[in-house]
């Protein structure tokens, strides 16, 4: 009996960052599922927009297209210039599409 119950603690023990990483797993995907891929045509920090020609972007079931976007923060825009790669996340907010994410890319 106390074999059995010293295998089964070793077994639970050994599964258990398996369990917690199959967990974290759908989170980190998820977050990284809701955002688009683009390409910073232009930026206008006095405007506080952001000209993005970009993929898809499923949350707002937009197809692929080059549009100017307002970003929540003229933070956002810190350190972007046309070329730069981007991922993003747009919402849409008063009677337009605001940029709720803004993450510079890797290089194509």
């Amino acid at each position: 009996m106390k074999r059995e119950w010293i295998l089964a603690a070793a077994l639970a023990a050994g599964l258990a960052p398996v369990a917690a990483t199959a967990a974290d797993a759908p989170a980190r995907s998820s977050a990284a599922a809701g955002l688009s891929a683009g390409e910073v045509r232009k930026v206008d920090r006095e405007a506080k927009k952001v000209t993005i020609k970009h993929g898809p972007i499923e949350n707002l079931k937009m197809p692929p297209m080059t549009m100017v976007f307002r970003v929540k923060e003229a933070a956002m825009l810190d350190g972007l210039q046309a070329g730069s790669p981007v991922r993003f996340r747009a919402e849409e907010a008063e009677g337009g599409y605001v940029v709720t994410i803004l993450q510079k890319a890797g290089a194509k």
